[in-house]
């Protein structure tokens, strides 16, 4: 087999919106009822999967979810139009951060040699906990072949399981053995710590990963009060490369000794506070990016024009590619729609290593692809949605029509 590390990014789904409901997501809630661009959010996701594409990397995608959630509403005793409160949990498109989908372990980790992904529960914010069964059945129907892949139902509520946002994995190439590293928080802070080490381990049993090569790691409270509230806020890894602030883990030190002696060519490449704040780190989301290995050799950053746009993170950013460090290339990207509400270019995408022969091939794109995928998006997302259409809006069946022309368009209509 020929495995590689595809990046599968969500598409911005036509009910994008801001409606502040997540705590601790300081993006997110700042913005709260500003009027949100559901087609300009989708589109700039379509530039990104370009540019990543431009270097040379695989690309996947996964699908909008069907929006307003009116299972879930009925769940509730309740409608699209009589929700309330609720709509705006049953609207939301935040399925578009494919980092919150699934946790992965390439087969290279796992006990039965097989890539193993486990369903994110995201039970800390009710807009989000009613995702995983969409989530899952797009995973078994894009990860079907079972000689490949085991695709795991979410950790049981009330252990909180955020996905691979708050999970990292380090190795000297994607198709060697690695150390996976589990990033938990403990409660009783300013904001919910979503990620429960309960849940972290439980993954990890049920991936069958060696104990011996397993971290589990509690992120620094005082990140997690700034407003990082996923690991990949202030953290990201690739291959042997550890790219993280001073202040993301509560025991910095000991988290590296751990890891150096698990992996003794791991490379630690640290942001120091004293040149780029938590605060700094944060609101450009300089660690929110895609840490990818180029085809030709050396590592690149996707990372937000915010990044570029800072002006002290940019000047530490641009003698870090200047060194001889494994960072060498930075690539600004513009998601400022997906920014606004929290979410940069590592939270809109799953990175599954595997060979793309054994993935269904709707779920891959290549250049053509994503032209079809951006004329339906310009064709059918709507271009603005205010907080002033939230109370006429009711079951929404332009947003259906919308997602279901997309899902015709990739001959996925079975996930309508």
């Amino acid at each position: 087999m020929s495995l590689t590390e595809i990046n599968f990014d969500g598409i911005v789904g036509p009910t994008h919106n801001y409606a502040g409901l997540s705590p601790g997501n300081l993006a997110a809630t700042s913005n709260a009822g500003a009027p949100s661009w559901p087609r300009a959010a989708a589109l700039q996701g379509i530039a990104k999967m370009r540019a990543t594409l431009a270097l040379g990397l695989a690309q996947g995608i996964l699908l909008p979810h069907d929006r307003p959630d009116t299972y879930w509403l009925a769940a509730l005793g309740t409608d699209a139009v009589q929700a309330g409160g609720l709509w705006a949990a049953a609207t939301s498109a935040s399925a578009m951060w494919a980092a919150n989908a699934a946790t992965v372990s390439p087969g290279a980790d796992t006990g039965d040699g097989r890539c193993h992904l486990s369903v994110a529960n995201l039970v800390t914010m009710p807009h989000r906990a009613h995702e995983w069964p969409q989530t899952l059945t797009q995973l078994q129907l894009a990860f079907a072949d079972t000689r490949h892949f085991a695709v795991h139902a979410p950790v049981p509520a009330p252990f909180g399981d955020e996905g691979a946002a708050n999970h990292m994995r380090l190795a000297s190439a994607h198709d060697k053995a690695g150390v996976e590293v589990f990033v938990y928080g403990e409660q009783g802070g300013r904001f919910p710590a979503r990620q429960h080490r309960i849940a972290s381990e439980s993954v990890a049993r049920r991936h069958g990963l060696d104990p011996a090569a397993t971290l589990f790691v509690e992120q620094s409270p005082q990140a997690i009060a700034a407003g990082a509230f996923h690991n990949d806020v202030v953290a990201v890894a690739n291959e042997r490369v550890l790219f993280a602030h001073e202040q993301a883990f509560a025991d910095r030190d000991g988290f590296y000794a751990a890891l150096r002696d698990r992996l003794p060519e791991a490379e630690i490449v640290e942001v120091p506070a004293a040149a780029v704040s938590l605060e700094d780190a944060i609101a450009s989301y300089l660690f929110n990016a895609q840490l990818v290995t180029l085809p030709g050799g050396g590592m690149a950053l996707v990372l937000p024009t915010e990044a570029q746009a800072h002006r002290r993170v940019w000047r530490w950013l641009e003698a870090l590619v200047a060194g001889n460090g494994p960072i060498r290339t930075l690539v600004p990207v513009d998601v400022r729609e997906s920014m606004a509400n929290g979410g940069g270019p590592a939270c809109l995408r799953l990175r599954v290593v595997c060979d793309p022969a054994t993935v269904d091939p709707r779920f891959l794109v290549d250049e053509a692809k994503l032209d079809r995928i951006a004329e339906v998006v310009t064709e059918h997302w709507p271009e603005r949605v205010g907080p002033e259409d939230h109370v006429t809006l009711g079951d929404w069946p332009a947003a259906r029509a919308a997602r279901a022309a997309l899902l015709a368009a990739l001959d996925l209509s079975v996930l309508t």
